[in-house]
């Protein structure tokens, strides 16, 4: 799988993430502090991150900042991108199972290497649920991203 990273601070986490995907056999594709001379805005590097995933140039992204919570935001402004902030393996698997999450956000504060593993084991072990209440919630946010109200 071909991930897309960004990082706005090159703190260890971000650095143990781009190697535990690699580890993993995922191709990297990296943004912001971590890739020298770009961007490393968070509102940017996010951005650039999730513009991979909208156009499928990679197939999921891992936005990274202090707090997760301004990748997240950065993240969700690009059409077709259903970013998640989560700082436990729980919400990890409901990001993806439940919002067919394309894009994990991760704070760099908060999250440790052991809670990185979890992290990871739990949204990559997921898949999305084919319950129609969810498959519904998540057609209605890409009416949301095409500007289109509710039926």
């Amino acid at each position: 799988m071909r991930i897309s990273v960004s990082s706005d601070m090159d703190e260890p986490v971000a650095r143990s993430l781009v190697g535990e995907l690699r580890g993993r056999g995922h191709e990297v594709l990296v943004h912001g502090a971590l890739r020298p001379g770009d961007d490393t805005q968070w509102a940017s590097c996010s951005e650039a991150a999730a513009r991979e995933v909208a156009d499928g140039t990679a197939d999921q992204a891992v936005v990274c900042c202090w707090t997760g919570t301004g990748a997240s935001i950065a993240a969700n402004k690009v059409p077709g991108v259903r970013a998640a902030l989560c700082t436990d393996a729980y919400t990890a698997d409901g990001a993806r199972r439940w919002n067919d999450a394309n894009v994990l956000a991760l704070s760099l504060r908060l999250t440790s290497e052991a809670l990185l593993k979890e992290i990871l084991d739990a949204w990559f072990a997921a898949e999305a649920s084919e319950d129609a209440d969810d498959r519904e919630n998540v057609a209605r946010i890409g009416r949301l991203d095409l500007g289109r109200p509710a039926p």
